[in-house]
């Protein structure tokens, strides 16, 4: 097997007035299957929070999500005494686009984004404090369970906010669509949008496309997209799409589900119109050791909703910290040596 090592080379990582990168954190770049550079980045906790960190926690964003989107969330898992390694997927973020229109949101094979994971995972794990917890939304959550379905059992734990098990399909059924992904790919357009929809990320309003009823954390997050534009990422095509209806229905088959030995809890929106509820209802009953709770009045990004929504899954993800690494085993200066600045709220 190649290693995957890291490039000597920093990676920027960008900001916006009140959404910068949290201290204590710097980007990587590495290898990906393919060679592909992608990019990574890792944070350690104040030791004003923690003489030791408690464990790491390795956050994979959805479709078209690049670290960026996540600083408020790495903000408080910083706090409470954790680790944390984010990362772009291949094909968004500032990694390696796959087709020289970069608005593309193109992907070739389940097998890439599972082997760039894993090489993730190798090129930090000698830097990433154990246990680990894996956090993973939609596309990343689906790919964070299949590399638990896959035997990786370097992971104490997973909580995954509204995993893509079964992508929506709106008006059409899930058969028609299927039946126009095999034609379009067998017609060689697996690189065109799905029904030529750009879908420009530009264009977006909160009124019509906000996946989160937090207007304010959704005008962030438009501000950071206008300030680094090489982050955006546009519609599906349909090299995409059977990607995403591929990672679904493998991840579904019950041998699989049985097979994951982790505890992982599925915080799942309410108000989802991305994926269906209901599935990842009936995945959650079907692992080993599944826990599924719904959000009510939550759009699909639970982590970016307002405070009291997105509370459920901090809680969850407490409840997750508590059971693999238990508080008590902190030793925070503050209890010895008074901070001169206040400690992160989370």
């Amino acid at each position: 097997m190649i290693r995957a090592a890291a490039y000597a080379a920093n990676a920027p990582l960008m900001g916006v007035p009140g959404a910068s990168a949290p201290p204590g954190g710097h980007g990587e770049w590495f290898r990906g299957a393919g060679g592909l550079r992608l990019r990574a980045a890792f944070w350690t906790p104040s030791t004003l929070v923690a003489r030791k960190p408690r464990g790491t926690v390795i956050v994979s964003p959805g479709r078209t999500e690049p670290i960026e989107k996540y600083y408020e969330v790495i903000g408080n898992l910083l706090a409470r005494g954790w680790c944390v390694l984010a990362h772009d997927w291949r094909g968004q973020g500032l990694s390696a686009r796959l087709l020289p229109d970069r608005l593309k949101g193109h992907a070739r094979a389940v097998e890439e984004f599972l082997d760039d994971y894993s090489r993730l995972l190798e090129a930090f794990e000698t830097r990433a404090p154990k246990p680990w917890i894996m956090v993973g939304h939609s596309m990343g959550g689906v790919l964070n369970l299949m590399s638990l379905q896959g035997g990786d059992e370097r992971f104490s734990g997973a909580v995954l906010t509204g995993p893509m098990l079964r992508i929506k399909t709106g008006k059409r059924s899930a058969w028609s669509v299927k039946l126009a992904v095999r034609w379009n790919l067998r017609h060689g357009k697996a690189g065109d949008y799905v029904l030529d929809n750009p879908d420009d990320p530009f264009d977006h309003t909160f009124e019509k496309d906000a996946l989160t009823s937090d207007a304010s954390r959704y005008e962030q997050w438009r501000q950071q997209l206008y300030a680094c534009p090489h982050l955006a990422v546009g519609g599906p095509t349909w090299g995409w799409l059977a990607f995403g209806l591929d990672a679904g229905e493998r991840s579904l088959k019950p041998k699989a589900l049985k097979a994951v030995r982790a505890p992982v809890a599925i915080v799942q929106a309410g108000e989802d119109d991305r994926v269906w509820k209901q599935t990842n209802k009936w995945a959650a009953k079907r692992l080993g050791r599944g826990r599924y709770v719904e959000v009510p009045g939550s759009k699909h990004e639970i982590i970016m909703e307002t405070d009291d929504l997105r509370g459920v899954f901090l809680d969850e993800f407490d409840a997750m910290a508590a059971y693999v690494s238990p508080v008590e085993d902190l030793s925070p200066l503050a209890v010895t040596e008074p901070s001169p600045e206040p400690i992160e709220a989370a």
